[in-house]
């Protein structure tokens, strides 16, 4: 039996790696599951897969979920010592499932360990890409993309030479302002923002789809992942989002992998691979789509792909800036504290100050990453003053 451990059990991600898990029992083995704070969700999952260890990454949590599991045999751990520990159990497959920086220690901890690490943590690889590919590298770790069109290129890529590869490209369903003019995205709530067309995800998540920022991080995760360079990268909008991503090779062929709007066929596919694993996943039928439409993204109304390829460009740490920037002004935006338009406006002023500095290391990242959040929430609160004015 495959042994496994998911990082981030109780988020999108990690509740339908859990699903099909608990379909598949009798092929894989669970070692540890980590959530943040939800711990009655955790002890459920870690009843239902038998899971030898559940960990709450909250310290707070240990009486909660010490009561959830009395007399289960499970054992528990609160802390993030604890969250490491659980990612260095020595498991064959590991979902990287724990959003944002937070996840970044515990992912690198997995790679480590030399085995396969089923990567939904886009974080990890824009953040500390050098650090992340080079652990990867001389641990002799796989790293299997989960996102869904990295999980695509992935995919279609398979068994093609590097040197027949002309460009990929990436699909973006828009999110829900895609047809939205600038005026109608100025005035946009929280609300509005989260209602994503297609796709049901997290907040951070369906906030960074509205804006295309989501698809800017890709940019960069795909350019770490497959070793492209930014001219290599295309996005194109894809409203219906059943194309999850193609590549073009250089003899003029298209090979494009296309599915369902669910997140279990990615993650199935990781956790399977190199082998393939039956999903109770709606079949695609196109028949019934009847259409498929593609456009080029408009970057004037959505200047994230933009900001994230000037990152991508630049190199260094600018990425791990993009990245704790957006995180900073998203949260912000969800707290209603600066309005949409205004989170794209306060990743570039944080670019703009910072300038390039170098991540050669994880403290490197992490140091960056926290100077860039001061100065995201430093442009935040001019941003708020100025609207106030």
């Amino acid at each position: 039996m495959k042994t496994v451990t998911v990082l981030g059990s109780t988020g999108s991600i990690g509740k339908s790696t859990v699903d099909l898990l608990a379909a598949n029992r009798d092929r894989y083995r669970v070692l540890a599951l980590v959530a943040n704070r939800n711990a009655e969700a955790l002890a459920r999952q870690a009843v239902q897969l038998g899971a030898e260890l559940a960990v709450c990454s909250d310290p707070a949590m240990h009486r909660t979920l010490a009561a959830c599991l009395a007399g289960t045999g499970i054992r528990m751990a609160c802390g993030a010592d604890a969250v490491l520990d659980a990612a260095r159990m020595g498991a064959d497959w590991t979902m990287a499932a724990i959003t944002g920086i937070a996840g970044l220690a515990p992912t690198l901890a997995a790679a480590e360990l030399g085995r396969a690490v089923a990567l939904a943590n886009k974080e990890a690889i824009v953040s500390a890409g050098e650090v992340m590919l080079r652990a990867v590298r001389e641990a002799g770790a796989t790293l299997l993309p989960v996102d869904s069109e990295h999980n695509a290129i992935f995919q279609a890529l398979a068994g093609s030479p590097r040197a027949a590869l002309e460009k990929i490209v990436l699909t973006a369903s828009g999110g829900p302002f895609r047809l939205a003019s600038i005026d109608e995205m100025a005035r946009a709530t929280p609300e509005a923002a989260l209602r994503h067309p297609v796709w049901s995800m997290g907040s951070k998540i369906s906030i960074d789809s509205a804006t295309l920022f989501n698809k800017g991080l890709e940019v960069i995760e795909a350019a770490r992942l497959f070793a492209l360079a930014p001219h290599e990268i295309e996005v194109l909008v894809h409203p219906q989002s059943v194309v999850h991503g193609m590549v073009c090779f250089r003899d003029g062929s298209v090979l494009a992998q296309l599915g369902a709007a669910d997140m279990r066929i990615p993650i199935a596919h990781t956790l399977a691979w190199p082998d393939r694993l039956a999903t109770s996943s709606p079949r695609l039928d196109l028949a019934a789509i009847g259409r498929l439409e593609f456009s080029a993204p408009d970057e004037a109304r959505f200047p994230a792909l933009r900001l994230a390829r000037h990152a991508l460009q630049a190199g260094g740490g600018a990425p791990t800036i993009l990245n704790a920037a957006n995180e900073v002004a998203v949260a912000a935006f969800l707290e209603r504290r600066i309005g949409f338009l205004d989170i794209a406006f306060v990743v570039e002023a944080v670019l703009d100050c910072l300038g390039v500095r170098s991540a050669d290391s994880l403290d490197d990242v992490l140091g960056l990453d926290a100077a860039a959040r001061s100065a995201a929430e430093a442009a935040v609160a001019r941003r708020q003053a100025a609207r106030a004015a």
